[in-house]
């Protein structure tokens, strides 16, 4: 039976060897890919982050991988999962350190989370998240399960229909979105614990089912 095979980014943005780790926690293979020729035989990629967003596009643009991406994720449909700066970057825009476009895979806006909304800035600690709609994604997750934020810009989701759950921090964080085969988290899944694992897991399901039924129709 083939393992599942996963790409995780580096884009020069922190954290892939957190993420990398969980993946072999639970059995997958990864590889870290930092160009289109990278991108072979694999089922998934996740897109960590860490750091500001005109220094992600500016990577972005240097190493050709919007085009890439944009190639496997909105052309092949492979499934996608965007951690923190990766769920970000996929907004139209951000309004850190001035204006800089993102992806636009996702309709919304990157703006910084005000300190006179919030306990304090960034916004760093556990929360508990609430669901705005279910989603296999949290298939045998407690409710009061509790998940790491480490940032001050939220992303603005104009198309509340991708918006899968949210945490309150003074103001409703956006913390999930979810557009057809694309997921993408504000929080970091790989440092929460067993809940995180939980998370990587359903979604690494979500990859084999999707793997299974296109074998089915080859």
């Amino acid at each position: 039976m083939k393992r599942t095979r996963v790409a995780v980014v580096n884009y020069g943005m922190g954290n892939i060897g957190s993420v990398v780790n969980s993946l072999e926690l639970l059995g997958v293979e990864s590889v870290v890919v930092k160009s289109k020729s990278d991108f072979t035989d694999i089922d998934a990629i996740i897109l960590p982050g860490v750091g500001a967003f005109p220094r992600a596009m500016e990577n972005f643009k240097r190493l050709g991988m919007q085009e890439c991406l944009e190639e496997q994720v909105l052309g092949s449909e492979k499934p996608f999962l965007g951690i923190c700066l990766g769920m970000q970057l996929l907004a139209k825009s951000s309004q850190e350190q001035g204006f800089t476009e993102g992806l636009a895979w996702i309709d919304g806006h990157v703006v910084a989370i005000e300190s006179d909304e919030v306990p304090s800035v960034p916004h760093v600690g556990w929360n508990n998240l609430f669901l705005k709609k279910d989603d296999p994604l949290f298939s045998s997750i407690d409710e009061d399960s509790h998940f790491f934020f480490d940032h001050s810009f939220r992303f603005e989701c104009a198309d509340e229909e991708t918006v899968i759950a949210n945490c309150n921090y003074g103001v409703e964080i956006v913390s999930i979105i979810r557009k057809r085969n694309i997921f993408a988290m504000q929080f970091h899944p790989e440092k929460s614990q067993r809940s995180g694992l939980k998370l990587l897991r359903n979604f690494l399901n979500y990859v084999k089912e999707k793997g299974d039924i296109g074998a089915g129709h080859a």
